[in-house]
């Protein structure tokens, strides 16, 4: 008997499960060691090193697509959604580290191992993306959520990165404690810790939602997942901590972690609790409408660019979760397509920041910002480019996210949700286009001659832009592989 367990145990391993985020731990750990042994403040090598293990590890992802690897025992699987949102977290991860060898040169921060955190970061997301096992998730919410909670405070000697840090490791924890209780619960009542299986016990029991301890723990897992994807009233976090983080790293955390949060979310939520899916979607409701006018009413008085951005990017949450709320085929492929298209579109934006900004970002404000456009047209056009992506005008990507999760609305009867979203997306154009007339419409303050664009970032701010724009004239093919994707 023993010996049947040892095989049996042997043969759930199946390694090819897991092996991008193993091959891109284990670059990670390498890479430490390189930083050790390299010379202080020489990072670039490191930097390059990172974004070819990236490479590497995206290549081997793309194996999964239409070839599902199940391993663990059914604890993880290397399916088409799971490649899909992995592709979406190694993208925000390059164009993260493309932005960041300058800028953490001039911010006085010259460290290796600053790299290595970014590959274990998404690691932990492309676990969250793969798991089929609540504790699964768990582990890759961990792991991300530590080297997220360093590299927020990674200014050590700037009171407001030391702030973000502390900030976001107390409140995450909390959040995290949430997550774990509701895993407990639903493990007490179910019996079981696999999202299939959640998803059995349900079916057998149509009187589920009468279930109080089943109720309490899908709430409580539901809380811990709309803390990482910055969902209000869950958002507290985000502005104080997306203003003190470096500036990549704020980017990365707007769209890497969040894709991954989406991705469990979307996999626990559709498969897991299906069965009491009038009860879900009736909170995801209440949930996108609050998120969505919070992030847009809020902005409108933020002086400070990163800090609108950052309420921005709860309003774009708002926005994904009108597709959960949606429930079928368009909603889901919508937010697919979307976080993809929010990841060029917002991580272009702040790669434009991280060139614009002074050492010590206290010049991007709005007056920091007038006359850009004059002294500084690439990155102003490229600014602006983004701007409009975020707002949803046409012909930019944004506006077919936009378009595919409000049709997808529509088409489950959901009209109202549907026009509080267009509605919301109107209200974001003043804060979007008030950018842009301090840009054009203001005399310039500075001559911005500190400003010099150095290759890696101009990549990254050049793969931005061709995803915004190729995946707004041409959405079609990615949106074919998003349907592929889905459930």
């Amino acid at each position: 008997m023993d010996a049947n367990l040892v095989q049996e145990a042997i043969q759930n391993v199946n390694l090819q499960a897991i092996m991008p985020s193993l091959v891109l731990s284990g670059f990670g750990m390498a890479l430490l060691l390189v930083s050790v042994f390299s010379e202080r403040g020489k990072t670039t090598h490191v930097a390059w090193l990172s974004i070819a293990a990236l490479v590497i590890t995206g290549f081997i992802s793309l194996n999964g697509w239409n070839n599902p690897q199940a391993g663990f025992a059914g604890s993880v699987v290397l399916d088409n959604f799971a490649t899909f949102f992995s592709m979406i977290c190694l993208i925000a991860a390059a164009l993260t580290i493309l932005m960041s060898d300058d800028y953490l040169k001039r911010e006085g921060y010259p460290v290796g191992e600053y790299y290595p955190l970014i590959l274990f970061t998404t690691a932990g997301a492309m676990w969250m993306a793969s798991g089929t096992d609540l504790m699964t998730i768990f582990l890759g919410l961990e792991v991300l959520s530590v080297s997220l909670y360093i590299l927020a405070g990674f200014f050590r000697g700037q009171a407001k990165s030391n702030e973000a840090g502390l900030k976001y490791f107390f409140l995450g924890a909390f959040s995290t404690g949430f997550l774990l209780y509701g895993v407990a619960l639903l493990y007490g009542v179910t019996g079981t810790t696999k999202i299939a299986g959640i998803a059995e016990f349900v079916r057998a029991m149509p009187d589920a939602t009468s279930n109080i301890m089943f109720i309490a723990g899908a709430l409580l897992l539901l809380i811990g997942f709309l803390f990482k994807i910055a969902a209000a009233p869950f958002h507290m976090w985000t502005p104080d901590v997306y203003e003190g983080a470096p500036t990549p790293i704020t980017a990365f955390m707007s769209a890497g972690p969040k894709a991954a949060a989406f991705a469990a979310l979307i996999r626990v939520s559709v498969i897991g609790l299906e069965g009491v899916q009038a009860d879900i979607t009736a909170v995801f409701w209440v949930l996108a409408v609050l998120t969505m006018t919070v992030g847009n009413f809020v902005a409108l008085s933020q002086k400070n660019v990163k800090r609108m951005l950052a309420y921005s990017s709860i309003a774009h949450a708002g926005y994904a979760l009108v597709g959960l709320v949606a429930w079928n085929q368009i909603g889901l492929t919508g937010i697919m397509f979307y976080m993809l298209v929010y990841t060029f579109m917002n991580m272009g934006a702040f790669a434009v920041l991280v060139l614009v900004g002074k050492r010590g970002e206290d010049n991007l404000t709005l007056e920091g910002l007038s006359g850009l456009g004059y002294k500084r047209p690439f990155m102003a056009i490229a600014l602006t480019i983004f701007l409009f992506s975020l707002m949803g005008i046409p012909p930019t990507a944004g506006f077919v996210g936009k378009f595919y999760i409000f049709s997808g609305a529509v088409q489950a009867g959901y009209i109202w949700l549907a026009v509080l979203g267009v509605l919301n997306s109107a209200v974001s154009l003043y804060y979007y286009l008030r950018v842009i007339v301090y840009m054009y419409f203001k005399d310039p303050q500075e001559d911005f001659n500190w400003v010099s664009m150095n290759t890696a970032t101009a990549v990254s701010i050049v793969i931005a832009l061709a995803g915004v724009l190729i995946l707004g004239v041409v959405p079609g093919p990615v949106m074919e592989m998003a349907k592929l994707a889905g459930f």
